[in-house]
């Protein structure tokens, strides 16, 4: 279990996931033997954020090229509402598929987000689902 001191936690996947400590987002986790990974990240304001779900999500893609949005919905994840997406894109030239949910809470943003090659994506794609539904704030 990963307890975040900005007041959420969820629960680390089984198996062949490693906790990274050279990231820039509260927890990443990187798949052994391939270049997978899942992150969670929450940026907190202490007060309900303006900025509208869409444009939150958008966020997330900055730098992915050749975006192609195959699937884009709103989602509740622990009462939290929020948006989903999946999409799939290049990173550095290199194909990569990637899902993110991205939630809005009373005084922070959360981003749960699954990259991975897309040869690769199906291979964790139940683990990141089984991460998302461990998600709880305070």
């Amino acid at each position: 279990m990963f307890y975040s001191s900005k007041g959420y936690r969820v629960s680390l996947p089984p198996g062949a996931w490693q906790v990274s400590t050279d990231g820039r987002a509260d927890l990443e986790l990187g798949r052994a033997g391939s270049k997978a990974g899942i992150l969670a990240h929450a940026t907190c304001e202490g007060k309900v954020p303006a900025r509208a779900l869409p444009v939150l999500a958008r966020h997330l893609t900055f730098g992915l090229e050749a975006r192609k949005l195959l699937e884009y919905g709103e989602v509740t994840v622990a009462g939290q509402v929020g948006v989903r997406l999946l999409l799939e894109g290049r990173l550095d030239g290199t194909p990569v598929k990637v899902e993110a949910f991205v939630l809005k809470g009373e005084g922070c943003v959360y981003d749960l987000v699954y990259a991975a090659a897309p040869a690769e994506f199906a291979a964790g794609h139940s683990e990141f689902l089984r991460f998302v539904e461990s998600f709880a704030s305070r």
